[in-house]
């Protein structure tokens, strides 16, 4: 009869000697006598391991050791161990119980349990607190909405103020940022900025007069637009 192994204990898998209960001949028996004296003597050797300093070779394969049989699928490739970590996998699959492949039902019933089950949203479950976010609202709440916005008296929206008193026209000269000449003297000389030196200065002049003259056809435009809102306003006051 061969060596019978034993299942892990949780004490040893937690300090990552595992392999030692896989190839133990004792009787899988939890807490027997001769587990506890087990466990006791690896917890030893752990904190033995820890203590000693990190530079020492000898500290350093010892922990690499660990290392592999705590995690075996980690280091099943290594050259000179990978074998011993290969069959110590294939002792712990011996041990577990065998996992039945998913037949097509199954599948398809994940599938259906996806699509019913609704994805948590923070935008749609908590910041929109909409009432009617799943249903649309009844015909009485729709005309009790209308109600509220109903219509009102926008007639004297965007109407031009008429003020009380002639208002100064306001002194400017001081102000050279609002200069329209300077303004226009800046803009026709960068228009000509392009122009050989030479012909620079008759283009500059030449330039400016043309936006002035534009500027005036504009603010004669303005003038007569003007003149139609007053007319207007007067004749709207008159009627009143």
């Amino acid at each position: 009869m061969g060596p019978t192994m034993s299942m892990p204990r949780r004490a040893m898998k937690e300090m990552g000697f595992q392999a030692c209960c896989l190839r133990c001949d004792a009787v899988d028996v939890a807490a027997s006598v001769r587990c506890k004296r087990c466990i006791s003597h690896h917890t030893s050797v752990r904190d033995q391991i820890a203590a000693i300093s990190h530079d020492d070779p000898f500290t350093q394969f010892a922990k690499e050791m660990l290392m592999m049989a705590a995690a075996p699928h980690r280091y099943d490739h290594d050259e000179i161990h990978g074998a011993v970590l290969v069959e110590q996998q294939h002792l712990a699959a011996g041990l577990s119980e065998p996992v039945p492949q998913p037949t097509l039902e199954d599948i398809e019933a994940l599938f259906e349990q996806q699509k019913i089950r609704k994805k948590a949203n923070v935008v749609r479950d908590v910041a929109n607190q909409n009432q009617w976010v799943d249903d649309a609202p009844t015909e009485d709440e729709r005309k009790e909405m209308l109600e509220m916005f109903e219509e009102k008296d926008h007639s004297e929206y965007g109407a031009r103020t008429i003020p009380s008193r002639e208002i100064q026209q306001v002194d400017r000269s001081e102000r050279s940022g609002e200069d329209l000449a300077l303004t226009d003297r800046l803009q026709a000389a960068a228009n000509v900025k392009k122009i050989p030196v030479k012909q620079k200065e008759q283009a500059v002049k030449e330039n400016f007069e043309e936006i002035q003259k534009q500027r005036k056809e504009w603010k004669s435009v303005l003038s007569e637009v003007d003149d139609l809102l007053e007319d207007s306003e007067k004749s709207s006051v008159i009627e009143d």
